[in-house]
């Protein structure tokens, strides 16, 4: 790996911590230069980290010694900022989710390939071990045919969370249980179990005074034929950490958090490590690790110097976002909908 990946940084608010942890903990990279509007906050984390800082985003991306950048602003504002970060030439690591509408994220991701650069979405759960354990075993087939998949999100978000800042829980910034807390689970559901060919959803706020919904469901079917449900919440007192239960015809995982509570799978003994069971975010959205931050930043390092796609691409993320915009258009409508072909396929 190259000597020295140099790093920008847009947006200085708690997210941007979890990147400035894992850059400073690897060796091969360097953080140059973090841009906020707030210009105390700019200032507050360039002293603490040794490096420049500007109010405006549009300097940063205009060095020269500027390779990638993580852009961690609020999730309304990624897609304008991410199209300006890659037509600038950087390489860009985006925060979930990579935009609020399947048509910003198509853009942004059109844009990243149009000016040859690599996009990657903050979706640092795939790099958990007990996660890539279960992709492998679903990639071999070791389940048989997939029957089914479970997601369960029932967090607890307080009202004082929400009115800490204008923008918490409204549609074009924010959005609500699906779009910002469940989206992690989104992507490892469609990471495990492929595309989605439908849909059914059913969408509420029910404890909470904002715009977005702080309960979500929906049914699904895949298109390799198997079925999923998903519950995302922010209501669920006192909250508990999110599942992923998987059926196939030859066995069973079930996943609590970071951990596999259950695992029959024929001819594969049980995964055990040591970091199984750290997991969080349940009620304090600043309650994780960076680790996996780290292994995600790696990850794009190592696939921009090979040339190959990250293991999380902008696709990726688009389709999570899509798969949310048509739970949403289903509630809205009152059936079930068929999800329209990515045009980038």
């Amino acid at each position: 790996m190259l000597a020295n990946w140099r790093f920008g940084i847009i947006g200085c608010g708690s997210v941007a911590d979890f990147h400035i942890e894992a850059i400073r903990h690897i060796e091969e990279a360097s953080l140059v230069v973090v841009s906020s509007r707030v210009e105390a906050k700019a200032q507050a984390v360039a002293d603490r980290e040794g490096c420049a800082w500007t109010t405006d985003y549009r300097e940063l991306l205009a060095r020269s010694d500027v390779d990638i950048v993580c852009v961690t602003t609020s999730s309304g504002s990624h897609a304008a900022i991410g199209l300006a970060v890659v037509n600038a030439g950087k390489h860009l690591i985006i925060e979930k989710p990579i935009s609020m509408n399947v048509n910003d994220a198509e853009r942004l991701v059109q844009a990243a390939r149009a000016n040859n650069v690599t996009l990657s979405v903050i979706s640092q759960r795939r790099f958990e071990a007990q996660n890539q354990a279960i992709k492998r075993v679903l990639d071999e087939g070791a389940l048989g045919k997939l029957l089914l998949v479970e997601v369960s999100l029932p967090f607890h978000r307080s009202q004082s969370y929400y009115d800490s800042a204008e923008w918490r829980g409204t549609i074009a910034e924010d959005g609500g249980a699906l779009m910002n807390q469940g989206i992690h689970c989104l992507d490892l559901l469609l990471w495990f179990a492929g595309d989605v060919h439908t849909v059914f959803g059913k969408v509420a706020t029910q404890t909470h005074e904002m715009e977005a919904e702080d309960l979500g469901l929906a049914i699904l079917q895949f298109k390799n034929g198997a079925f999923g449900t998903i519950m995302a919440s922010t209501s669920i007192a006192p909250g508990f950490a999110a599942t992923i239960n998987l059926y196939g015809e030859k066995g069973s995982i079930k996943l609590e958090g970071s951990t596999i509570v259950h695992w029959t799978v024929p001819g594969r003994s049980e995964p055990t490590w040591a970091q199984a069971g750290a997991y969080g975010g349940i009620t304090d959205p600043r309650s994780i690790a960076s680790d996996f931050h780290q292994s995600q930043l790696l990850d794009v390092m190592a696939s921009i110097e090979s040339g190959d796609e990250p293991l999380v691409t902008g696709e990726a993320g688009l389709r999570a976002v899509q798969l949310v915009e048509q739970i949403y258009k289903s509630a809205a409508e009152g059936r079930q909908l068929t999800l329209p072909q990515y045009k980038g396929e």
